[in-house]
């Protein structure tokens, strides 16, 4: 089979980014600019191994990426081709979570208690937090800090997100793209503040996230719930919405892992998605909550990383890869004129962030003590979801339906009938375990579905809990 397109394409072993996500990347952009076009096919590995001169098996794995992030597809005994399902999409040149819902019940010292996706705050790095913090106060410019700075968060520790952004999101920021908040709930408020008015709609996923949605309700602005599936945020609904209402100003979405359900949003979708956003002006305000904790080969690249969409708020959060008391988010967007209003609001209600505990993680980054520290923890995690995994198909195969989730802190679990979530959630109770009630997620309170975390529980709690869950749901069923 010819195979006329030419990988140009120079390995450079000095970047610290892998040389099979190099590779990807490459490919990526060359799809994305047109060189390669749906159906086109791709080198064999050996021939792209021997042009690169590099091992096949990196060559495996960067085809192995492009085909989870649906760029690519496999076609056995055939080889590998670019995505026929690619919507088009006019490319265009450009100059280049969350607070925790609380739960009356979780005094109770003998309860055990599924949250929303905690990290385990016992593998946190709170000694090396804390020697940092002090070492802040011994420096001789010590009281320099003590003064009001940038509203917008210290200098150095944007750019210091700004560059984390750049290189493991591919996104195209500078420090004066960034703002530092109190979270990621500050960060989501004072975004829809400054962006909405009285009168404005705005989409979101149901089920969903209602703590975002009570930022966008307080606005005036009104909320259109859309439906999500196994892709995703379903784009044909919005496309009805979009003939119906021409008021829509911004979508909320968390494309990379849906809360609550942890799917992510199909390539097609997310192109198909910029596109809309492009075509009628709309602000995807993109809440990526637990981007660092991913199992498989990388995480799935946010919405904000194509150079093509004009209009974008990217949300994130330090808090689960620090600790979970951290209250350090930030939000990213080309939107200058937005920014200046953020700024503005953030005077009124926060002067400025803690510059104390922002310039000590930023000396956990450049110590490389943060890096350290995801990696320990993304092992960590994926040993507990893989334990997890094993006590779900043991305990709920036959009563319920889930997948293992490719990264995140949490499964989605769907019974196999409609249950009774208040006659269901009353018998946890009884036996000490306590889910979030589904109608939490719900626009209307018809989701039939649980988000079960297990980021901070303990394998004990878990094989405990697990079974609990087994014996009632089976007896709903």
């Amino acid at each position: 089979m010819l195979r006329p397109w030419k990988l140009e394409f120079k390995i450079d072993k000095k970047l610290s980014k892998a040389v099979y996500l190099q590779i990807a990347d490459t490919i990526i952009s060359d799809i994305q600019s047109g060189r390669l076009k749906s159906g086109d096919a791709l080198p064999g590995g050996r021939i792209l191994a021997s042009m690169l001169g590099i091992n096949r098996n990196t060559v495996v794995e960067a085809y192995q990426v492009l085909i989870n992030e649906e760029w690519v597809i496999s076609k056995e005994r055939k080889g590998i081709f670019v995505s026929e399902k690619l919507p088009p999409l006019e490319i265009r040149s450009k100059n280049n979570q969350s607070e925790a819902q609380k739960n009356s019940h979780s005094a109770d010292p003998f309860l055990i208690n599924f949250d929303d996706g905690h990290p385990d705050s016992k593998i946190a790095p709170i000694t090396q937090l804390a020697r940092a913090y002090r070492q802040i106060f011994d420096r001789k410019a010590k009281w320099q800090m003590m003064g009001y700075t940038d509203v917008h968060g210290d200098v150095e520790f944007r750019k210091a997100i700004s560059q984390m952004l750049n290189h493991q999101r591919g996104m195209d920021t500078n420090e004066n793209e960034i703002s530092i908040t109190r979270g990621s709930q500050m960060a989501m408020f004072l975004t829809a503040k400054s962006l909405l008015k009285p009168g404005d709609y705005v989409v979101v996923e149901n089920p969903g996230y209602k703590p975002a949605w009570k930022a966008i309700e307080h606005t005036g602005a009104q909320l259109l719930p859309i439906s999500v599936d196994h892709e995703g945020l379903i784009i044909e609904n919005l496309i009805q919405l979009l003939d119906t209402n021409k008021k829509i100003k911004a979508i909320y979405v968390t494309p990379h892992r849906q809360y609550p359900t942890t799917v992510t949003l199909s390539l097609a979708r997310r192109l198909k998605l910029i596109e809309i956003s492009n075509t009628y002006g709309i602000t995807i305000i993109e809440d990526d909550y637990d981007n660092e904790f991913h199992f498989g080969y990388r995480p799935i690249l946010p919405l904000s990383s194509f150079a093509e969409l004009q209009n974008y708020v990217y949300i994130g959060t330090m808090s689960k890869v620090v600790a979970p008391a951290l209250r350090i988010g930030y939000l990213a967007t080309k939107n200058l004129s937005l920014l200046d209003k953020i700024g503005a609001l953030r005077k009124i209600i926060d002067v400025q962030g803690d510059v104390i505990m922002e310039q000590a993680v930023l000396q956990l980054i450049k110590e490389g003590a943060v890096k350290k520290h995801i990696k320990k923890a993304t092992i960590h995690y994926r040993n507990k979801r893989d334990f997890v995994h094993e006590l779900l198909k043991e305990h709920l195969n036959d009563w319920a339906d889930f997948i293992l989730p490719e990264g995140g802190l949490a499964f989605w679990i769907v019974p196999k009938v409609k249950l009774n979530w208040d006659t269901v959630t009353g018998l946890l109770l009884i036996n000490k375990v306590n889910i979030i009630h589904p109608e939490h997620y719900s626009f209307n309170a018809t989701v039939n579905g649980f988000r079960l975390s297990y980021g901070s529980l303990s394998e004990e709690h878990l094989e405990q809990s697990i079974k609990v869950i087994g014996e009632i749901l089976s007896h709903q069923q």
